[in-house]
């Protein structure tokens, strides 16, 4: 986007014409995929959510190796209180919380995933020994719910949200596209009458050297 925007500055500034086009397509383009893949989003529903977990179950996988998906994570678990993408059970994808691997962490799930107080003492072992355990027997200690059906379920209860954020999205690219289609056709316009101009201006020139040619010694326009 970045590169988009300069070029969208650089066009402006110079009045370019196929700088402004090229500026104007793209962001056409990026919008339409971005409708498109909304829409596409909300048909296919069930296979979105199915990518989701499958895209965080291969994370969780290199969940310490990759601190951006690792902060991303506890992030999500913390503030919609919930953990992994399906259900905590994603957990044992990772080779330091799988059951058969070696040291504290098998078997359990990251902190974030645990219920406490907020005067509560953190507690990094809180999820000890819980992935092999039925949803039940562990609802009052981690958070059992997936991660992917609480966003989902915000979503959804925070619908108007959504879609003021959505049109603060949208609404500046359809505004971008329309504003350039209008500058590209005064840039155009002004161009024309410049080159009418001049025009207009040769053909007079050309005619008054006519006319003095033809005055004679007397330097008189001829009637």
């Amino acid at each position: 986007m970045f590169l988009v925007s300069f070029v969208g500055v650089l066009a402006s500034l110079r009045d370019n014409i196929c700088l402004l086009q090229a500026f104007m397509y793209i962001l056409g383009i990026c919008l339409f995929i971005e409708l498109i893949g909304g829409v596409v989003a909300l048909i296919f529903r069930n296979q979105t959510i199915d990518f989701l977990n499958d895209n965080i179950r291969r994370g969780i996988q290199n969940y310490y190796d990759d601190l951006d998906f690792k902060n991303i994570m506890d992030f999500v678990q913390k503030q919609f209180k919930c953990c992994g993408g399906e259900d905590f059970k994603d957990w044992s994808q990772n080779p330091y919380h799988e059951c058969s691997a070696p040291g504290p962490l098998a078997c359990g799930v990251p902190y974030t995933c645990c219920i406490r107080n907020k005067t509560d003492i953190m507690n990094t072992m809180c999820g000890y020994k819980t992935i092999d355990k039925e949803r039940l027997s562990v609802q009052h200690i981690i958070y059992s719910r997936g991660c992917t059906h609480a966003v989902l379920i915000w979503f959804l209860d925070n619908y108007s949200i959504m879609a003021g954020v959505l049109l603060g999205i949208l609404i500046p690219q359809f505004l971008g596209v329309l504003l350039s289609l209008l500058y590209i056709t005064r840039v155009e316009d002004i161009i024309a009458e410049h080159k009418l101009d001049e025009s207009l201006l040769e053909g007079a020139q050309q005619k008054s050297e006519t006319g003095i040619e033809g005055a004679g010694c007397c330097m008189c326009y001829p009637e």
